[in-house]
């Protein structure tokens, strides 16, 4: 467990972008053991609700799902629905992307945000949130190098990591083996200069100290903004 790593430690992370060649824009974030690919669709259509209103902007939707063998046992294809954990982390990742995304630089277009888990060890949420930043990031530089769009269309820089009590210890990025034994486990997502876009999570046993809630928390804002001095000279 922490492999050698301090309690408010995050492990290492590299993200490879433009790792698809035919997507808008992608990347592959590599966050200890858990490895996550996003890529980025600019479709030119709005969603079915969206067509008959009077909406001015575009959209933005993520799905989001582990491959088979990303864990140690096969997991099944999700072929005909999707299941609810899955379903829970991609609007998650489309919420929190939209807060961030000046999405009335795309009229009537959706940007679709395809995010896959390749291995897992822990914290995939997080690492897809990540990925999926840093794959809207190489796209945003594309439509601004190519002219298309002329004003940079990312309104904060955001990432997201879990936060937890394991044994009675407060600690950030948890790995599988810390979360599946954790009393307490939070995904915070934030922007680099500290401001709160989302909070999940709870209690896995007792109730805690609210100061022991917010302390979380802060160590997680503290987190991202370390996260951002390591990953900002890897994007494109």
């Amino acid at each position: 467990m922490r492999q050698g790593r301090n309690s408010n430690e995050h492990r290492k992370i590299e993200i490879i972008t433009s790792y698809n060649r035919y997507a808008e824009g992608s990347a592959l974030v590599k966050w200890g053991y858990t490895h996550v690919l996003a890529t980025i669709t600019l479709d030119k259509t709005l969603p079915p609700h969206l067509r008959t209103t009077s909406h001015k902007g575009g959209w933005l939707t993520a799905e989001y799902a582990m491959l088979p063998r990303s864990a140690n046992e096969r997991i099944r294809r999700e072929r005909l629905y999707t299941g609810g954990r899955s379903l829970e982390i991609q609007r998650l990742i489309s919420r929190v992307l939209r807060s961030i995304v000046n999405l009335r630089l795309f009229p009537k277009q959706t940007i679709i945000i395809d995010v896959d888990v390749l291995q897992a060890d822990g914290g995939t949420r997080c690492a897809g949130i990540l990925a999926a930043y840093s794959a809207l990031h190489e796209m945003a530089n594309r439509l601004i190098m190519s002219g298309k769009i002329d004003e940079w269309p990312l309104k904060a820089e955001m990432a997201a990591i879990g936060v937890g009590i394991v044994g009675g210890k407060k600690l950030v990025d948890l790995e599988f083996s810390e979360d599946k034994v954790a009393e307490l486990d939070l995904n915070v997502v934030a922007t680099s200069d500290g401001k709160l876009i989302e909070v999940q999570g709870g209690s896995e046993e007792e109730p805690i100290e609210p100061a022991d809630y917010f302390e979380l928390v802060n160590m997680g804002i503290a987190s991202i903004k370390e996260i951002f001095e390591e990953v900002r000279p890897q994007l494109k």
